[in-house]
């Protein structure tokens, strides 16, 4: 085991530590909350997902899509 997670998941115990009680229910949900959105689902979930979407012409023009990014 390298040493980067080991410090990260001491700092991060310290914290919990610190934090009072009645705050500890708010900060397992953020905790749980940003998990999920950093991990990514697995590809048979994420195609449901947008074949779902697809179905239910939950749809973006693709130049929609692409607004706001400029190729170099």
């Amino acid at each position: 085991m390298t040493v980067y997670p080991t410090l990260y998941s001491k700092k991060i115990s310290q914290e919990i530590e610190k934090t009072p009680d009645e705050y500890l229910p708010a900060l397992l949900e953020m905790i749980r909350l940003f998990r999920e959105t950093v991990t990514l689902k697995p590809a048979d979930e994420s195609f449901a997902q947008g074949w779902k979407e697809a179905m239910n012409n939950e749809l973006l023009p693709i130049d929609q899509l692409w607004e706001g990014i400029h190729a170099a």
